[in-house]
Parts: structure tokens; sequence; C-alpha cells
């Protein structure tokens, strides 16, 4: 029997590597797309089982003749400019990859005949502020973004579900909320302590880490249980609907810092760098799983400890390497 094919764009990033890992164990052929000269370490170990193509998705007639080439029976739509931090300094970029960039991966997918599904990968940033702060929130909650990036997302999730209605595109919203684990860029405040813990460790930086708020709480996964969640939406989510993928619990992350910092054997100062402080930050995130979990089955295996464990081993290596 002919295994389905699944296409990732941005396979090469940190959630996409994951993800291929997770297809290709749950019998998946898998290809997907790479930006330019975009490094492949995050996926050199499964690399000869992957059919890897060479794309930028604001090219509109690339994106066409490749799906209609390839013609995949599930399409994940990761690819994006993806930190909310530098999207501030980039507007005209973030607004360029992950609206445009978007509505050609939608209009290329028009040409795939028996693609049965299209998950959409956007973020709870999607949901800006809202009142009471702290509430627990829904796929319901109105989505009001305060960050360039969070703007791109709910642009191009409005964008998806206009495919979904006009066209019949089989497409779903994942969004998804803080997740982490070994590979994430350090521009994302996870990796950013690991980093710099693992650089004290090695020698190569004075024993004090620059932090920026620490006061905000974020609903934090293991980025392996929300690639598990993409994977259950490929097969049980409805077309024009949106599932949230969290845990529903939330740490300050000042507590996350101190988790890490208990990892470590060095003695280390903490000291806040102002430049890593935003003005529009959300002070709290906190979502709910109860449509992913009821609908999809979607569980979570990973505790905070170990998802922070591995982040630390993993920059432990890569610096010592």
């Amino acid at each position: 029997m002919r295994k389905p094919l699944a296409f990732i764009t941005g396979i090469a990033g940190f959630v996409g590597s994951f993800l291929a890992e997770e297809l290709l164990r749950s019998g998946y052929r898998v290809a997907g797309s790479i930006y330019n000269d975009e490094p492949t370490n995050n996926i050199d170990t499964i690399k000869k089982q992957l059919s890897l193509y060479s794309l930028d998705i604001v090219e509109q007639s690339r994106c066409r003749r490749l799906l209609k080439r390839l013609q995949p029976d599930y399409l994940f739509h990761l690819a994006a400019f993806a930190s909310v931090g530098r999207s501030f300094a980039n507007e005209r970029a973030t607004y360029k990859v992950n609206f445009d960039g978007t509505l050609n991966i939608l209009e290329a997918a028009r040409e795939v005949t028996k693609l049965r599904k299209l998950i959409f990968v956007t973020s709870a940033d999607t949901y800006g502020t809202f009142t009471p702060p702290g509430k627990l929130l829904t796929e319901k909650q109105q989505l009001n973004p305060v960050s360039p990036y969070g703007i791109s997302k709910a642009y191009a999730e409005q964008l998806c579900l206009y495919h979904q209605r006009r066209h019949g595109t089989p497409v779903v919203v994942a969004r998804a909320f803080n997740h982490a684990g070994p590979r994430q860029d350090e521009n994302f405040v996870i990796p950013a302590f690991a980093k710099q813990i693992a650089s004290i460790e090695a020698g190569q930086q004075k024993p004090e880490i620059q932090v920026g708020n620490l006061s905000a709480r974020r609903d934090l996964s293991d980025v392996r249980d929300i690639v598990g969640g993409y994977r259950l939406l490929a097969r049980k989510g409805k077309p024009g609907q949106s599932y949230q993928f969290c845990s529903g619990r939330t740490y300050t992350i000042s507590k996350v810092l101190e988790l890490l910092l208990k990892l470590s054997p060095a003695t280390i100062k903490v000291k806040t760098d102002r430049s890593r402080l935003r003005k529009n930050d959300i002070p709290i995130l906190r979502g709910s799983n109860r449509k992913a979990v009821q609908e999809l089955g979607f569980a979570t295996r990973y505790k905070l400890r170990e998802t922070l464990t591995d982040t630390l081993n993993y920059w432990r290596e890569k610096i010592s390497g």
C-alpha cells in the first residue's frame, strides 16, 4: 500500500525538523522545502529519508510548480518569519513572508488534486491583549495582536479560512502556544538562557546571565508534544476549524530561569539587559487544549524539567563541539 506523502514548508527549522521525525515514525513519506542556503543540521540524521527542495515561499510561481508536480497528500505550512521580538524591526519582511507566503501556498494547494489536509501553523501571539488579563483562552477568543508577527499570523489565519470557504481547500489552523526544546533558535527566551549558561560553563562567558522581562507568564509545552498534535490534526482535524496546542499550565519566565540555573553546577549572577525588554509584552498567556484533547486525542507527555534539561544539554554539546 502506498504511503501518504507529507510536505513540510520550513522542514529544516526547529519545529519542522521534529515534525519530520514524527511523520517518518508514523509511516509517512516526507518531503519539504528549504530556504535558499538554509542550514540543514537539524535534519542531518534523517536527511537520507527525506526529499528536499529549495523554495522561497514568496515566489508564487515556484510554489505552484513544485506542489503541482509533487501532489502531496498532506501539506504542513510552517515556513515563516517566526520571531516576535525581531518582527518589530522587520515589519515589511514579516508581513511579506507570513502573509504573502501563506497566500502563495494556499493558491498552490489548489493545484494539488487529492490534497487531504493543509495544516497552517500559527501562534497564540495572535491573541495579543485581552481582558481580564490571565483568562483561560479558547479558540473562540477574539484576535487582537500587538506585534507585527502576531498581526501577520492573524491575517494569514483569516486568509486560510477564506480559502476553505471560497475554494473548499481542506485547511485547518493549528494555533500553538509557546513551545521549546533542543534546536530552537537563541532569539527565543529558553534557548537564550540555555546558551548563556552553557557558555558560562565552558568558560566562554563571564558568570553573568543577561535577561529581559522575567515577570511574564507563559503556557509552555515541549516541541515533541506539539508536533504530535500537528500529526493528529492531519488525520482528524476538521477543515475550517482552529485548534489550540498548549499545556494549560503557566510559568513565569523567572521560574524557568530558576529551574535552568539549578541544572547547572556554575554560580551565575542574573542581570537585566534593557535592550531585551519589549514595550508590548503580553503579561500572561494561558490556553485550553480541551478541543484538541476531545476531538483529536491530543496529550502532553513531557514535563518542563525534561524540556529544559534536553535544551541545556543541546547547547552544551553545540558549544563544546
